[in-house]
């Protein structure tokens, strides 16, 4: 989520998007917590997670020119649509033209630039249809200042000392300059019953299955804790993803961000660090998080789209090999954001109108690869589900990193050369040797126990068995 102004982006970008809580805590609460993790919904175990940015995926930007693209989308191999918010943008304090999505103004309402509560309705029945589940943005940290709430009740908000309402406040609780957004008091049981109400209108009216949980840190725990409850007795297989990093969070959610990941890919994509670091990162994540705790991994989305820069600004030519080891990495759900099979290569502009240019040369065919891999290779899939991972030792320096995971009979070896040359490296230690399939060249390749791989500049090599 984003509500600030071109002039800081870079500041209030770094402070809205890492949490006040590392993601490598490993606390008592915090192993407490990935041990009590929630037990994601079977149809989510071999998922794969896309991002739409309604209001510049058509230059229509409706519901209804959307729907159109949901064969395409099918095709793309994309299991779950997170629909950014599509209610009503608060107009007093509004920044830019439109707005952003994240200032609401109705809970329970559709943006009529998006069009009725008819076309979301059809939207969704049409992407059930074709076998795709629809998770809503939801913004419950703050509302618009224009909320009907921010008069009729003044005190579901936080105030200040001269009795005004609050902005919204940043993770580690300050007050921001998000001038379009008010905080919310959850102090206030009142407020808290309406707002699962509102989330529950959602699945009850609109059919959605879960929610996208924007600045999860920002509301207490306890109230996740009712509204997962009260949610899952509506919704049995209801499916929930925070803008979180933290294992507490795996109580109520059933996935959480990968932001640390991304930022070291960002710089070993640069060459700022070397994929030496990514074995200290995955121990984390097994000793702090929960086997079945998915965690969101991803080269791009909206917030780093609009004001980090595209993955072709902060990875260049590595963005590919990159989204890979995202893709197949432990626990991993990866994530695809609009025009990303498109080659976007521009930042989306947050609170005006700034149609995707889908006419870049298309990338469809990569993801869908990975995307069928991930549903075809029970190593790979989600959570528990899938399998371990074990780093497979070679002499390719701090540009190549290699791993196995396997499940049963099925093992997946992926490599990744993020250096400026190709690559021959020697490997040992390959746990189960034998024949295996280069999954994109449709090869043979027969690999010992310890031997030599090729790979790419900037490339990758996927092995399957």
């Amino acid at each position: 989520m984003r509500h600030v102004a071109r002039p800081l982006l870079l500041v209030l970008a770094l402070a809205a998007c890492p949490q006040p809580e590392r993601a490598d805590d490993t606390t008592p609460a915090a192993e407490t917590a990935a041990a009590a993790a929630v037990t994601p919904p079977a149809w989510s175990r071999d998922a794969v997670i896309y991002e739409v940015n309604v209001r510049q995926f058509t230059p229509e930007g409706t519901l209804a020119a959307l729907q159109r693209h949901l064969p395409r989308l099918d095709s793309l191999g994309v299991d779950i649509l997170w629909l950014m918010p599509v209610q009503p943008i608060g107009k007093l304090n509004r920044k830019g033209p439109l707005g952003s999505y994240y200032s609401i103004a109705d809970y329970t309402a559709i943006n009529p630039e998006h069009g009725t509560e008819a076309d979301f309705r059809a939207f969704v029945d049409a992407a059930h249809a074709q076998g795709m589940k629809v998770i809503l943005d939801w913004v419950a940290n703050h509302t618009a200042f224009d909320h009907p709430w921010a008069t009729e009740h003044r005190a579901w908000y936080e105030l200040r000392p001269d009795g005004s309402i609050m902005n919204a406040r940043d993770n580690e609780g300050r007050e921001t300059d998000w001038t379009d957004v008010a905080e919310l008091n959850y102090a206030e049981p009142a407020m808290r019953r309406a707002m699962i109400a509102e989330m529950r209108w959602w699945l009850d009216s609109m059919d959605v299955d879960g929610f996208r949980c924007d600045v999860a840190l920002g509301v207490p725990d306890d109230f996740w804790a009712e509204a997962r409850t009260a949610l899952e007795a509506a919704r049995p297989e209801l499916f929930m993803l925070a803008e979180a990093e933290h294992p507490r969070v795996h109580a109520w959610f059933d996935m959480t961000y990968g932001w640390e990941l991304h930022h070291l890919l960002n710089e070993i994509a640069q060459g700022k660090k070397g994929t030496g670091e990514l074995d200290a990162y995955f121990a984390r994540q097994d000793s702090a998080y929960g086997p079945d705790a998915y965690r969101m991994y991803f080269t791009s989305n909206h917030d780093e789209n609009s004001w980090q820069g595209t993955e072709f600004e902060r990875m260049g030519d590595n963005h590919q090999a990159a989204f890979v080891l995202a893709a197949t990495a432990r626990g991993s759900m990866p994530l695809l954001y609009t025009g990303q099979e498109a080659s976007l290569r521009k930042r989306l502009r947050f609170f005006e109108k700034d149609t995707v240019d889908w006419s870049g040369p298309s990338l469809a065919g990569f993801y869908r690869s990975l995307f069928e891999l991930k549903e075809r290779q029970p190593a790979l899939h989600n959570g528990a589900a899938g399998g371990p991972q074990a780093t497979l030792r070679t002499d390719g320096g701090d540009r190549v990193y290699a791993f196995t995971r396997t499940r049963g009979d099925n093992t997946v070896l992926v490599a990744v050369n993020f250096g400026d040359a190709p690559a021959r490296v020697a490997y040992q230690g390959l746990s189960r040797p034998g024949e295996y399939t280069d999954w994109f060249a449709r090869s043979r390749v027969p690999l010992a126990a310890d031997g030599r791989l090729e790979i790419p500049a900037h490339g990758y090599r996927v092995l399957v068995r």
